[in-house]
């Protein structure tokens, strides 16, 4: 009896501990999903950022202005959305990378590449893909708004192209003329598509496609008709758009087509598209004082200026090749050079002259974990491109001072070398020299390759031992 007696107790509280357990995991995978559908995808509320047009910037889930997921979605469709946010957001667990992706065309296996993919992406894309063939579903049985699927195609192709394999940025390309196809070629966001797929096409060696779309990107941000004949060739209008969104796509666009000439031998075009881009960016009106600005108004700026300094890099490189004084060349990268500083230190509310030097103009470039201000830590739409912003433009600052340390060493003055270690170091120091490891090895911050650290820290190297041995004589 006693034996029986205790086995019956065993299984009676082996019982209640998985009861117990499975419904402390329901509550927990339940209370996740609540809180991403009211919290992750909230919409916008913050009027300032809506203005400045962030929540157009803002990873959109839903085609439902009043966020969350789509009720027109089934229960597992509903799921599969946030689940993707999940993985995108919070990881994907223990895992960083994959050894394969499904983003491709064929689902039975067959061109899944080896090549080592964020797990992240990797899940969160696949769950999209689950959502999207239950949107569509869903949306023959006219069930759900208009713009959901768009949106979720959108998203997807997005995550797809950021994996960045071959397969993988074709099958981006496909999703993105998805988009495009149920956006009817219209509005601005339909000029960031075809930026998008402009810049996938140039990665995927398709020049003309990639031009064509760039011109479309830039008529539509203009307001002009767009083109459906090949071969159209992008051309920097005259004025800007008066819409803060288009704005920015039209800058990022100038840049992706600056890139091009630059990098394909087409110099002088280049130099042209690059004095003309500069001009019309100089035109948008900034403001006065960074005090005087919204947030919104603020990180709006700072996005144009940093553009601009991207541009002025590919002039300054431009104007070398075509065998222009290499002082034109470190004019131009000198100020691309401070408005990237200026970037980065408004971003984290840095001052532009450091405490600890305050008759020194040389700004301490800020550790690579310093955070973004409050105003935009605190914004669901803005703190995604601000964080953005900060990394591009630690990685614009450390290019050009890189730049300026290499045309320096070659003037042959007596000075030369000293002044080129000292760009060397203001490149280190943007590229992620944390403020514990000054003169030490170091490591590359958040965001720079580990290509450009090591140029970075050669150069840096090779001046710091010229330096020494002419201090020795």
């Amino acid at each position: 009896m006693f034996t029986v007696d205790f086995f019956r107790r065993f299984l009676k509280f082996t019982a209640i501990g998985v009861i117990a357990v499975a419904a402390t995991s329901w509550t927990a995978f339940s209370a996740a999903h609540l809180w991403v559908e009211n919290v992750g995808l909230a919409a916008e509320t913050d009027e300032d950022a809506k203005e400045w047009e962030w929540d157009l910037e803002a990873d959109n889930w839903t085609g439902s202005p009043k966020g969350g997921t789509d009720p027109g979605l089934s229960f597992s469709g509903r799921h599969a959305v946030r689940s993707s946010w999940m993985a995108l957001n919070w990881g994907s667990g223990l895992s960083t990378n994959v050894a394969a992706s499904k983003a491709f065309t064929g689902r039975g296996g067959e061109g899944a590449t080896l090549a080592p993919i964020q797990a992240s992406l990797e899940y969160g894309q696949e769950f999209l893909r689950i959502a999207i063939e239950l949107a569509e579903q869903a949306n023959a049985k006219g069930k759900l708004h208009p713009a959901t699927l768009t949106a979720l195609l959108a998203r997807r192709a997005d995550m797809v192209s950021r994996i960045g394999t071959r397969n993988a940025l074709d099958e981006a390309r496909a999703e993105y003329e998805r988009v495009w196809s149920n956006l009817e070629g219209q509005g601005v966001q339909a000029a960031r598509v075809a930026l998008k797929l402009g810049d996938l096409n140039r990665r995927l060696g398709d020049i003309e496609d990639a031009l064509s779309w760039w011109a479309r990107s830039i008529q539509l941000t203009t307001g002009k008709p767009t083109s459906t004949s090949a071969g159209t060739i992008p051309v920097v209008p005259n004025s800007i758009p008066s819409s803060p969104f288009a704005q920015r796509t039209l800058a990022s666009t100038l840049v992706s087509l600056s890139a091009f000439h630059a990098t394909t031998g087409q110099l002088h075009q280049a130099q042209d598209i690059e004095e003309s881009s500069l001009n019309l960016l100089r035109s948008i009106p900034s403001p006065k004082t960074a005090d005087a600005a919204s947030p919104g108004q603020a990180l709006h700026s700072l996005f144009i200026l940093h553009r601009s300094s991207i541009i002025s890099i590919h002039l300054a490189e431009v104007l070398y090749a075509l065998k222009n004084k290499s002082t034109t060349s470190i004019d131009w990268l000198t100020r691309a050079a401070e408005s990237s500083e200026r970037v980065a230190l408004s971003l984290t509310g840095l001052p532009l002259t450091h405490p600890d030097a305050p008759g020194s103009q040389i700004p301490h470039p800020p550790a690579s974990e310093t955070p973004l201000v409050e105003s935009f830590t605190k914004s669901r739409s803005m703190k995604g491109p601000a964080k953005s912003l900060l990394r591009d433009a630690r990685r614009t600052a450390a290019e050009a001072w890189n730049l300026i340390g290499v045309l320096t060493e070659g003037t042959k003055s007596a000075d030369a070398q000293a002044k080129a270690l000292e760009c060397y170091e203001r490149a280190l120091g943007w590229a992620g020299v944390g403020r514990d490891q000054a003169g030490g090895i170091g490591q590359p911050g958040e965001g720079t390759l580990e290509s450009d650290w090591q140029v970075f820290w050669a150069n840096y190297v090779r001046a710091r031992d010229a330096v020494r041995k002419d201090e020795h004589k």
